[in-house]
């Protein structure tokens, strides 16, 4: 689960995690986020998401971290974006007006990136991520983000034993373990969304729980 794993599921065209939609939870939550035209979203893991056009044509500014450059090509030629590649503070950057895509490791940002940063928008992030490296995931944000950022974080939960990940099941007790001491955690919408998810179900999965949390620092 190194960063050469994913830039070969992106090689190899094993992306199952990229929906061809924008994130229904996204478009329903986002008032509760407070978000404006000023707001500077981070997504981190990106990859090619659309929800990232989407948070741009609200007017957000989005920065995005990605490993793999294929991803952000595909994101760009995809998208018909015109993203001028720059150094900026030492990093490999790829923007335009409203979105910036850095081009490195998660573990490697700095909080002179991350500086004016407002809302963090987490869909396949954490999942993706074993339970060794949730840790150090959170521990990274709380180092690099500002103290009032805003969370909107959904998760997956299911039977580890039946399916081995990514996505990876994170129960809600392990969200309290995480983000409890930094941030007041709320529940917004807890789902069994098996039945319309073929994949899992031929997977073997008996339930599949998504839930979406807003955590505010």
């Amino acid at each position: 689960m190194n960063i050469d794993f994913w830039k070969q599921r992106w090689l190899d065209g094993q992306t199952g995690f990229h929906l061809d939609s924008v994130n229904t939870y996204l478009i329903h939550y986002w008032d509760l986020l407070c978000a404006n035209n000023e707001t500077v979203v981070f997504v981190p893991l990106c990859g090619k998401s659309l929800d990232m056009i989407w948070l741009a044509h609200q007017g957000c500014h989005v920065i995005g971290v990605e490993c793999s450059d294929k991803a952000i090509a595909e994101f760009s030629s995809d998208n018909n974006l015109m993203l001028q590649q720059k150094i900026t503070n030492g990093f490999d950057v790829h923007e335009n007006k409203n979105i910036c895509l850095i081009h490195c490791d998660y573990f490697e940002l700095t909080a002179d990136m991350m500086r004016s940063v407002s809302v963090v928008y987490d869909r396949a992030s954490l999942v993706a991520l074993p339970p060794e490296m949730r840790e150090k995931y959170v521990k990274k944000q709380c180092e690099v983000l500002p103290e009032n950022i805003k969370i909107l974080l959904i998760t997956l939960e299911y039977d580890q034993d039946r399916m081995s990940g990514p996505p990876f099941s994170v129960s809600q007790d392990e969200i309290t373990k995480l983000y409890g001491c930094m941030f007041n955690i709320r529940e917004l919408s807890t789902n069994n969304i098996l039945a319309s998810e073929s994949r899992f179900q031929q997977r073997g999965l008996d339930y599949l729980i998504e839930s979406v949390y807003l955590l505010e620092r």
